[in-house]
């Protein structure tokens, strides 16, 4: 059996596991986000996957509603921070309450489980990126554009190879390297590894 069907079979064991064991996630936490901020419950958003193919990832809502809105055409501020910290904001006041309980537990990203079963990502991969910081990154780390062809010829990932390092707060350029590492060495034995090490990173963020 090839790399890509164990690959498969892999993420399909997982995904649907992980979505049978955790079923009373997919009924409580829509109600708490219904509770504390309203609709919607979902966060979907445009990423770069496979061979450069866009598509919709989907999240559990932890920012307020209208965040991109604030971040890109109401607060120059905060759009700074925001670049210059690697498209990342320490602090960001735009997490509600609860989203910020549902990042700390990584609740959040559960939903992506349904990106798995449909074959837009894997659970083990690189970064799932938004077009627009690929472009830009690209341009203020010029050495990474050959990480970033590496990274597109592989499915994003939910867990990965930095998130999984023990070095969640490091720069684009060594996240894109790391990710472009793991593309290049395919290996199911690397990936269940990584799988593992995952509740452990988790736990770390708490």
């Amino acid at each position: 059996m090839t790399y890509l069907a164990q690959k498969r079979l892999l993420d399909l064991a997982v995904a649907l596991g992980l979505s049978m064991l955790f079923l009373p996630v997919w009924l409580v936490v829509p109600v708490l986000i219904f509770l504390d901020s309203g609709k919607p419950i979902f966060f979907v958003h445009k990423r770069v996957g496979l061979n450069g193919r866009e598509f919709y990832l989907y999240k559990f809502r932890s920012m307020i509603i209208g965040a991109d809105d604030m971040l890109h055409k109401h607060d120059k501020k905060l759009l700074r921070e925001f670049k210059s910290n690697d498209w990342k904001i320490p602090n960001d006041p735009r997490i509600t309450k609860l989203g910020k309980i549902l990042r700390s537990l990584t609740i959040d990203e559960f939903p992506q489980l349904l990106n798995v079963l449909r074959g837009e990502m894997s659970m083990v991969g690189p970064r799932a990126y938004v077009r627009k910081e690929l472009d830009e990154q690209s341009e203020r780390y010029p050495e990474t554009k050959s990480y970033i062809t590496k990274i597109l010829s592989v499915k994003p990932g939910i867990s990965g190879p930095w998130q999984t390092s023990g070095r969640n707060e490091i720069p684009f350029a060594q996240r894109a390297k790391m990710d472009a590492q793991y593309a290049s060495n395919p290996s199911i034995w690397r990936d269940i590894l990584i799988l593992l090490k995952t509740p452990g990173a988790m736990i770390s963020k708490w």
